[in-house]
């Protein structure tokens, strides 16, 4: 095997006959079978996990008004929500959570049909939402927590006086966080007499699942490209606000990262 540099890019790398990628290549597909397997098998421990009944009467803020959470539903069984860090008095939503957001309108019609709704809910409140959602184009449905404790009880936004002791309660555990909102995905279920379950919920890095860009970019001969920034989220930006030339250099606003 030979290996290859360009100046231009200074990019080094092994470079092997066809019949030794196949080689290196089938003993990957090995590997990333092992990983599918044990995927399929976290997720059937995932949907084997208890449910939690939601006793709280939540009212949330929408473009139709008022509405309980068993409303959000929107007639299906199945609710999955995203926690999107956009704080009353913010200017604009979270560059990571937006992230996020755009993968949402492309799956939503093929999630209503497995019976799953899809609802994103900030703090913020929705006279700061409305206008941001139309600026970035997007079609989903986006309600407003604000004055509710739905958000704190699910960890999500934390007092001043509990980020003023230094640590809150997130991601299942006592850490510290740099702002007052944190991200997260969390799924309901309701019986028939409308009850709300709540079945899970996902926090730091878990919220990857919704960042279908990266797992195209982990294809990617170069991957995320992410070492030697500041956090690993550091180059992502609202999608009207890249730099015209891809991979120049990025203004350092993005607001959450993806913690482990």
């Amino acid at each position: 095997m030979d290996r290859i540099e360009s100046p231009a890019k200074k990019l080094e790398h092994t470079i092997a006959s066809r019949a030794d990628w196949l080689t290196r290549r089938k003993a990957l597909l090995s590997r990333e079978k092992e990983l599918t397997r044990l995927h399929d098998q976290i997720a059937g421990e995932r949907r084997a996990l208890p449910w939690v009944r939601i006793d709280k009467d939540y009212v949330f803020e929408g473009p139709a008004g008022r509405q309980s959470l068993v409303e959000l539903f929107e007639g299906r069984r199945q609710l999955l929500m995203q926690h999107f860090m956009f704080g009353p008095g913010w200017e604009q939503g979270c560059p990571s959570c937006s992230f996020m957001a755009d993968h949402i309108d492309g799956m939503s019609a093929h999630l209503a049909q497995r019976d799953v709704a899809f609802v994103v809910v900030s703090r913020a409140p929705l006279a700061q939402i409305e206008p941001f959602r139309r600026r970035m184009g997007w079609r989903f449905p986006w309600v407003s927590s604000f004055g509710s404790e739905f958000n704190h009880d699910f960890c999500v936004s934390f007092s001043a006086q509990e980020r003023a002791r230094g640590e809150v309660d997130y991601n299942y555990t006592r850490q510290s966080f740099p702002v007052e909102e944190a991200p997260g995905i969390s799924a309901f279920i309701r019986d028939d007499a409308d009850q709300v379950f709540h079945t899970y919920s996902t926090y730091g890095r878990g919220v990857e699942v919704m960042m279908g860009t990266y797992a195209m970019l982990d294809l990617a001969p170069r991957g995320r490209a992410e070492d030697g920034l500041a956090h690993t989220m550091e180059w992502v930006r609202h999608h009207d606000r890249y730099d015209a030339q891809p991979g120049a250099a990025a203004r350092r606003d993005s607001c959450c990262t993806a913690r482990s």
